[in-house]
């Protein structure tokens, strides 16, 4: 058993070596940059989907979503933006994994009709479609949607009323893309992040993309989730960006996206 343990420890030491090494890999940083701009363009993020769900991602940062998810165990993951509900059932069926492993280690029965964790969504425009797919979905017994401007008084209430009752909160940002939008998002938001949890804010990299990519939407360069980032962390040193994540991804769509609570 100790043997094992000293390699798994000697695999992260080298791993964590890789990662801290790519920050300073410019071609290759350069490289990611450039395949970002032309997945865009290909519209490559609308490829995939969770457990049926089409899922507006990719790959890298769903894999990374859950490895968050897995780390900080929460009961509760708040998300704006809900579209065809992909990340809904992802984060549902992580916090179902972990529901197992609970009952596993404590030896007790699973019952997921009483499990506390749930996933929060909401979204100015809940389709009809999309809304009743989710409810058929096995997992939309952990799932709850409120439909309304996610930064709407009325709406802000609600999602803080159902917050007061979890210790462990992570949250995910991935609506409207617009500065005010998104500085209004973090908040209302944020501050229900636990500390040691991560408020995700997605489409950060809107701000390295070329203006014309972006010609029929409100957002682009210069107005964007990023820039919201930059203007929320001036007055809240609770939140740092967890650098290490944009790293290790390098294709993320969420450069300084990744916030981790320190206080």
């Amino acid at each position: 058993m100790k043997k094992d343990q000293d390699h798994i420890a000697i695999f992260k030491r080298e791993r964590n070596q890789n990662i801290s090494s790519y920050q300073n890999d410019l071609v290759w940083q350069d490289l990611s940059a450039q395949w970002l701009k032309r997945a865009f363009r290909q519209k490559f993020m609308y490829n995939f989907s969770s457990l049926g769900r089409p899922i507006i991602q990719t790959p890298v940062d769903m894999v990374a979503m859950q490895e968050l998810i897995w780390q900080v165990k929460p009961d509760l993951i708040i998300e704006t933006g809900i579209a065809h509900g992909g990340s809904l059932i992802l984060s549902a069926s992580m916090l179902a994994l972990l529901d197992m492993c609970d009952a596993i280690d404590s030896g007790t029965k699973l019952d997921p009709m009483k499990s506390n964790r749930k996933v929060l969504g909401v979204d100015i425009d809940i389709r009809t479609h999309n809304r009743e797919a989710i409810e058929a979905h096995p997992m939309a017994s952990r799932i709850q949607m409120i439909q309304g401007s996610s930064i709407t008084p009325e709406v802000i209430e609600q999602v803080q009323q159902v917050a007061k009752d979890y210790e462990r909160v992570l949250v995910s940002l991935d609506s409207n893309h617009t500065h005010d939008h998104v500085l209004a998002e973090l908040e209302a938001y944020a501050r229900l992040t636990s500390v040691d949890s991560y408020c995700v804010v997605f489409d950060t990299f809107i701000e390295d993309m070329p203006a014309d990519m972006f010609a029929d939407r409100p957002w682009g360069p210069g107005d964007n989730p990023k820039t919201a980032v930059w203007e929320y962390l001036k007055s809240h040193s609770e939140f740092e960006i967890d650098k290490s994540i944009q790293h290790k991804l390098l294709l993320t769509v969420a450069p300084d996206g990744y916030l981790k609570r320190v206080k």
